[in-house]
């Protein structure tokens, strides 16, 4: 969910990305606003999953009956909190398995799908995190992702890139994320992409990506 390492930060920040940020998360992108999209990209998950910036579990609920389990990477002990009360009402259990999606502690052909929602944008470097999915799945097995990132329209990345630094600061994350670009240079296949202005969402912030890529 955007996050980013925090170390060497002042303290009052180191505060604020610890303990508020993850808040700030699950309100943000609370089901209310993006449960139809979570629904649509958690659709089609079977087996055992990996999810990357697992958050505060906002996923979990929209899991079909298909996956047997789930493998959460994520770094904020604070999301992890927020996340126990869905965690403990959903039938698919989840094994809390790591904080770093730049080195996964898993061998190789290990999962059968992948998800990512919002999360490359705050990964410090989202190409390694890339790598590292395409390793650990099994050949043919798709991540499923939606992501937030850089704009087509020229006027639009010149704000994107004018509110970065407040954003890495509020967010954690950066608005101008190429992500196709990344997905393109990474070891995985693009299969299916839907790039679009989510209609309610300020253009800088609602660029999305979303779609599936495969081993």
């Amino acid at each position: 969910m955007c996050t980013r390492d925090v170390a060497r930060q002042p303290a009052a920040v180191g505060i604020y990305s610890r303990h508020l940020r993850p808040r700030l998360h699950a309100v943000s992108l609370n089901d209310r606003v993006t449960g139809e999209v979570r629904s649509r990209v958690c659709a089609g998950l079977r087996g055992d999953v990996l999810e990357i910036g697992y958050g505060s579990g906002l996923n979990q609920p929209h899991l079909p009956p298909e996956v047997t389990g789930v493998w959460a990477i994520e770094p904020s002990e604070t999301a992890l909190r927020l996340s126990a009360d869905r965690r403990a009402a959903s039938p698919v259990p989840v094994v809390l398995a790591g904080d770093d999606a730049q080195g996964l502690p898993f061998p190789d052909d290990r999962f059968d799908a992948a998800l990512c929602t919002w999360v490359l944008c705050g990964v410090p470097d989202p190409r390694a995190a890339l790598a590292e999915l395409a390793r650990v799945l099994r050949p043919g097995a798709a991540l499923h992702f939606v992501e937030h990132g850089l704009a087509p329209d020229p006027a639009v990345v010149r704000w994107q890139r004018r509110m970065n630094p407040v954003n890495r600061v509020v967010a954690g994350c950066v608005l101008d994320n190429d992500v196709r670009a990344q997905l393109d240079a990474s070891p995985l296949m693009v299969t299916e992409l839907d790039a679009r202005y989510e209609p309610v969402t300020p253009r800088p912030f609602g660029y999305l990506y979303e779609g599936r890529a495969t081993a």
